[in-house]
């Protein structure tokens, strides 16, 4: 059994590591910025060590800054999280090289995977549906347009080392298709250092549904259901529930299937989210893998009730997943919100600074993940969210009402947060009615002024 673990990442999903290696009686090590210093994760690890200055890029994202504490407080094993290294192939490898476990997939499924035109070759030789596009990325202007008008318009290019929405661009045109193609290049090299893309259709208004795979080292992959992801704004999820409002028996069914075998020709293994957009028909198409476990795997833990993280702990430890695929119910309903630092009536520009008071809300069905605190300084060097709002019920009106109630519970004073934005989508007739597509935030936002949702919280 693993005995001690790093936790190469910060804020909740740091903290949710430590709290899963602690009910399994496994000691943390946590790494930390200057930035950091007053984190939680940092206080309630059992060992804690700086490796840089606020920036991630000096920081977190020191791979050999990160292995050299490994190194030094003798741990068995590295829990990535999400973002940071936890889809960094060379990471994985560094972790495999020096006989550190990697609580993930290996190194050669994040590089297949991670590669998105590699990606969707692979699952299509798996039989699972792809939308058309390029045979692998484009080379030239000349190619790319060659494809797009091949495919027809819409668009969309995507980077092959995209993540995020980054590197992603939609064209509508032919006109529109060659500025488009250099913006998403530049963006691609700027943020991942590849500006490499591949070219596909544009599904229009569709949504936007995964599955979430668990995957041990003896063969066994099972499914744990869907979660709908389609409330999102520029490709950043803002809501996600599960069951998804859209889903039917049969279509759980057939996507669940087309998952596993997607896990399954990557030789993947643990925790990993199979992407899928859905049109109206319900056809489906796969969109990317994701190499580790993702935000907003609460959803799923809470209406299962499987301990995603320490399942992930304990396959990597060489475990047998205990359940088999009939083993996994759906009996309740679960929404999460995302809670970020940002100003809604500034375009969502991020709103870093103090919290003067903070009272987390509770009750029947309510889960708060979050590492924030009354005299918590919410830092500029990172990602804006500083927590997830999970609510469940025995139906979806009951879970809708209860992340309300929470919502208007919620008290972060000192700096702007998007409480007020949720609380105006949880009241939508559109999304209580389940209609909500991957085009429904910008459509709300059109129907609805920021200043009717943006005030200080």
């Amino acid at each position: 059994m693993i005995q001690k673990i790093l936790i190469a990442n910060r804020g909740e999903i740091a903290l949710r590591i430590i709290r899963a290696c602690k009910d399994l009686g496994i000691k943390t090590m946590a790494v930390y910025s200057e930035a950091d210093v007053e984190s939680l994760h940092v206080q309630l690890a059992d060992e804690a060590i700086c490796i840089g200055p606020a920036s991630g890029a000096q920081s977190y994202l020191k791979a050999d800054r990160i292995i050299s504490a490994a190194e030094v407080a003798n741990v068995d094993a590295i829990h990535p999280g999400y973002g940071f290294l936890s889809e960094n192939a060379r990471f994985a490898e560094q972790c495999e090289r020096c006989n550190i476990r990697f609580i993930g997939p290996s190194s050669e499924a994040i590089r297949k995977m991670g590669d998105k035109s590699v990606a969707r070759e692979t699952v299509r030789k798996a039989g699972v549906p792809i939308t058309p596009g390029s045979d692998g990325p484009v080379e030239t202007e000349a190619e790319a347009l060659k494809v797009a008008k091949k495919i027809g318009y819409p668009v969309i290019i995507k980077a092959v080392a995209g993540g995020g929405g980054r590197g992603m661009r939609v064209a509508y045109n032919e006109v529109s298709f060659v500025k488009e193609l250099a913006q998403a290049k530049n963006e691609a090299e700027s943020v991942f250092g590849n500006g490499t893309v591949y070219v596909e259709k544009f599904i229009q208004n569709p949504r936007h549904i995964e599955f979430q795979i668990l995957a041990d080292s003896h063969g066994k992959i099972v499914h744990l259901g869907e979660r709908d992801c389609s409330v999102q704004r520029r490709n950043q999820k803002l809501v996600e529930e599960s069951p998804s409002p859209f889903m039917t028996p049969d279509l759980r069914k057939r996507m669940g299937k087309a998952a596993i075998r997607a896990a399954r020709a990557a030789k993947y293994e643990n925790a990993g989210t199979i992407e899928f957009l859905v049109d109206k028909n319900g056809d489906f198409y796969f969109m990317e893998m994701n190499t580790r476990i993702q935000v907003e795997h609460p959803v799923t833990e809470e209406v299962t009730g499987v301990d995603l993280i320490r399942q992930q702990i304990l396959i990597a430890a060489g475990e047998k997943i205990p359940f088999d695929q009939r083993d996994i119910t759906f009996d309740k309903h679960v929404i999460e919100c995302r809670i970020n630092a940002e100003n809604p009536a500034r375009n969502f520009a991020p709103s870093p600074g103090d919290i003067e008071l903070y009272y987390a809300p509770g009750g029947i069905g309510i889960r708060v993940d979050s590492h924030i605190y009354g005299g918590y300084r919410v830092p500029s060097h990172y990602d804006s969210m500083i927590g997830k709002l999970i609510a469940s019920g025995p139906d979806r009106e009951t879970a809708i009402a209860r992340m309300y109630r929470a919502l208007d519970e919620y008290i972060i004073r000192g700096i702007y947060t998007t409480i007020p934005f949720s609380k105006a989508i949880m009241s939508d007739p559109g999304f209580r009615q389940g209609l909500a597509t991957t085009a429904f935030v910008e459509e709300f936002i059109a129907r609805n002024p920021p200043s009717s949702y943006a005030e200080k919280d």
